[in-house]
């Protein structure tokens, strides 16, 4: 699954003797321009984001590297990297409130079940001034391609009331639209599967629209600033900044 995911694509110069074009706004050029001081990167497995060495980092992840190589097992044949603090990134319990200069989290908010509550989350542990570096895929050019995307409402209902009562409607959907299950039989095994292994599949979908008018909704409740919101390949990357006085 994450191997159909995992490269990131930057856009091509034309043929012919031209002037120098501005750099493109991918992963890197972003990181090298909002990124500074001590942060931390959640699940970066084997696709960590490059930094310069302005930066320093820590890898948070809910698993350790044994544990994380049993559940992707299609990511053996690539290094991934030390976990440096085991914790749920979704709430981030070991990291202490305004303790950070930068957050990345790329592809990662779409594994989320409560995405509201993790912003909320990642905006806590930032300094004032601080950065979420964000990166999820647009689902038009995935393996979720048939999948609806997520609406805000459903957002907040799983914030406000728990996604519990929505976990089986999104795995329904995954089994069925990115795993092809062949009949219902199949399905329940696959759904029994994944529950029992803690798999995270993508809980949520966005496509450029609505992933932008997830962030206009958030900006007022969160309390940041869009610096970059750009579509490189097939993902979005988001530079939000955290107001001095939130």
């Amino acid at each position: 699954m994450i191997g159909l995911m995992k490269e990131w694509v930057r856009p091509r110069r034309r043929a012919g003797k031209q002037k120098p074009s501005n750099p493109p706004l991918d992963r890197i050029f972003l990181a090298n321009q909002f990124l500074q001081g001590q942060g931390i990167e959640i699940g970066a497995l084997h696709n960590p984001l490059p930094l310069s060495d302005k930066a320093s980092v820590l890898y948070v992840d809910r698993l350790p590297v044994d544990d994380l190589r049993r559940q992707y097992p299609e990511l053996n044949e690539f290094p991934l990297v030390d976990v440096d603090l085991l914790d749920d990134g979704e709430k981030l319990h070991k990291v202490d409130s305004g303790s950070q200069n930068f957050v990345i989290a790329n592809h990662f908010l779409e594994h989320c079940e409560d995405p509201i509550g993790t912003l909320k989350h990642f905006f806590r542990v930032l300094k004032p001034d601080g950065i979420a570096y964000l990166a999820v895929p647009d689902k038009r050019f995935t393996f979720d391609r048939h999948r609806r995307e997520t609406t805000l409402g459903h957002l907040f209902c799983d914030h406000e009331h728990g996604p519990q009562s929505s976990r089986r409607q999104h795995l329904e959907e995954w089994v069925w639209l990115v795993n092809q299950a062949k009949d219902d039989e199949d399905a329940r095994r696959q759904i029994e599967h994944l529950e029992a292994i803690r798999y995270s599949i993508h809980y949520h979908v966005w496509t450029q629209a609505s992933w932008l008018e997830f962030l206009l909704a958030m900006r007022p409740l969160v309390g940041f600033e869009i610096e970059t919101f750009v579509q490189s390949g097939h993902e979005m990357i988001s530079i939000l900044r955290r107001h001095e006085a939130s």
